[in-house]
C-alpha cells in the first residue's frame, strides 16, 4: 500500500479504521475464535492490512500485537491460538509490499496504529510479541515509545518519531527473534563476492563453499570471514549514502539494486559454531548453498533508501540491542535450540542487553523457527508465553 498520504491525527486515524468483512486468510480461525480484517490507518495517512483474533465468549482485557516490517504477520501461527486462550490478538501488516522498499521508521507507525487500535477497544494491557524480524521492530517501536530519539529515516526523510504518538506496550515478548535486520543480514551476507553487479564472480580465500576452507572453519578463518561481511555491508552502505547524493543532483529520489549472496553464515555448515541442535546446511530448505545462490532470497532486492533504514549496520536505526537497552518493561525472550538461522549467543545477546529489571531467556528445547511440524511444542510455548503474561497483568480473559 502506498507509504504517502495526507497527514492525520491519531483519533482520525482511529476514526477510520476500515472492517473489511469476510475472510481472505489461508488457515481457519480454531473453533470458539472470531476474526475480523481490518484495513488500519497510520499517523502518516499510510493504510494497512490487520487481523483480529479473539475469543467469542468473554470479554479480553489484554491483548497481543504481532508484526513483521515486511512480512505477512495476519496469516501468522500464534494468533488463533492465543485468542483461544482469552487474548485479543491483532496481527498487523506493515504498508510495504515487500523487504525492498521497506522503511523501518514507517514500519513503526505501522505498528503504532495496531497498538492504538486494541488500546481503543478497551483492552487494560497490550503486549507486544517480536517474532523472526519482528523482533528488531518491537525493540525499535518500545525503546521510541518510551523515550523517543529518532528524528528522521537514515536518509533524511519523514517521520520524526519524537513528535508521533507511539502508545507503548506493557510487555515484550521475543520469539526465535534476531539481533536486528542488520545484523543478521550482515551475518549471512557472503563475503566472498568480489562484484556487487556480478552474483558468479567469487574470492576462494572467503568462499566457505569451497572445501579447502572447511567446515570446520579454522579459527582464523572465522574471523577474516566476519571482518570481511562487515566490510561488505559497510560498502553497500557507503555506496547507497552517496548514490542518493548523485540522485538528488539529477533529481531522482531513489534507486533499486540486488544485493547477491545473501545466506553464507559459517554456522548453516559448521554445528560447532555456537553449538546447537540445529541441522546441518538447512536454510529454508536443506541446501543453503542453493539459497545462496538463488534468485530470491533475504536482502536480495533493495532500494538505497530501504538499505540504509533495514539493514545498514552503521545507518540502522533498527538495531536491536541498543534499543532493547533504552526499554524498562517487563520482557520474556525464547529461543528454540533447533532454530535453522538464529543461535542460543543470538538470543543470549538479546536478553543481556535488555534494560527492564525484569526479564528472563528461555531455551526451547528441539524448537524450530517457526516450529514446522511440531504442533505440541508450538502449543506449548504459546501456553508458557501466556503464562508469563498472566503472571505480570492478570488473566487476559476473566469470567470466562
Amino acid at each position: 500500500m502506498s507509504s504517502r498520504g495526507d497527514a492525520v491525527t491519531p483519533s482520525t486515524a482511529a476514526a477510520e479504521t476500515r472492517r473489511l468483512g469476510g475472510s481472505q486468510l489461508k488457515a481457519p480461525a480454531p473453533a470458539g475464535v472470531s476474526r475480523e480484517l481490518l484495513a488500519l490507518q497510520s499517523e502518516d495517512g499510510a493504510w494497512h492490512n490487520a487481523a483480529l483474533h479473539r475469543p467469542e465468549r468473554g470479554r479480553p482485557t489484554a491483548g497481543i500485537v504481532l508484526m513483521h516490517p515486511a512480512a505477512d504477520f495476519m496469516q501468522h501461527y500464534a494468533l488463533g491460538p492465543l485468542a483461544a486462550m482469552g487474548y485479543a490478538a491483532l496481527g498487523v501488516n506493515a504498508r510495504f509490499s515487500d523487504e525492498s522498499n521497506a522503511i523501518m521508521e514507517q514500519a513503526v507507525l505501522d505498528l503504532a496504529s495496531g497498538v492504538r487500535f486494541l488500546r481503543e477497544l478497551g483492552l487494560e494491557r497490550v503486549i507486544l510479541v517480536g517474532n523472526s524480524g519482528g523482533g528488531g521492530l518491537m525493540a525499535f517501536y518500545q525503546a521510541e515509545a518510551e523515550r523517543p530519539l529518532v528524528t528522521a529515516t537514515p536518509a533524511g526523510d519523514p517521520p520524526d518519531l519524537t513528535r508521533a504518538d507511539l502508545p507503548p506496550g506493557d510487555s515484550l515478548v521475543l520469539l526465535n527473534a534476531h539481533r536486528g535486520r542488520p545484523e543478521v543480514l550482515t551475518h549471512y551476507l557472503d563475503p566472498s563476492v568480489v562484484d556487487e553487479r556480478d552474483p558468479v564472480a567469487t574470492n576462494p580465500a572467503l568462499n566457505m563453499f569451497d572445501p579447502a576452507n572447511g567446515p570446520p572453519y579454522s579459527h582464523e578463518f572465522a574471523e577474516r570471514y566476519r571482518a570481511a561481511q562487515v566490510e561488505r555491508n559497510r560498502r553497500l552502505t557507503d555506496w547507497a549514502r552517496a548514490r542518493l547524493e548523485t540522485l538528488a543532483a539529477a533529481g531522482f529520489h531513489d534507486q533499486a539494486f540486488v544485493v547477491y549472496r545473501t545466506i553464507a553464515a559459517l554456522e548453516f555448515l559448521d554445528l560447532t559454531i555456537d553449538a546447537s541442535d540445529r541441522p546441518a546446511g538447512w536454510y529454508a530448505g536443506p541446501s543453503v548453498e542453493y539459497h545462496n545462490r538463488a534468485g530470491s532470497s533475504l536482502g536480495r532486492f533493495s532500494t538505497c533508501r530501504s538499505w540504509l533504514s533495514q539493514f545498514g549496520l552503521d545507518s540502522s536505526n533498527a538495531l536491536a540491542e541498543p534499543n532493547l537497552a533504552r526499554i524498562s518493561v517487563p520482557t520474556l525472550v525464547l529461543q528454540g535450540t533447533a532454530d535453522e538461522g538464529i543461535y542460543p549467543a543470538d538470543a543470549r545477546a538479546l536478553a543481556d542487553a535488555v534494560g527492564s529489571a525484569d526479564k528472563e531467556l528461555r531455551m526451547i528445547p528441539r524448537g524450530r523457527h517457526f516450529f514446522s511440524d511440531q504442533p505440541e511444542l508450538q502449543q506449548d510455548t504459546l501456553e508458557s508465553i501466556a503464562a508469563w503474561i498472566a503472571d505480570r497483568v492478570g488473566s487476559a480473559c476473566p469470567g470466562r
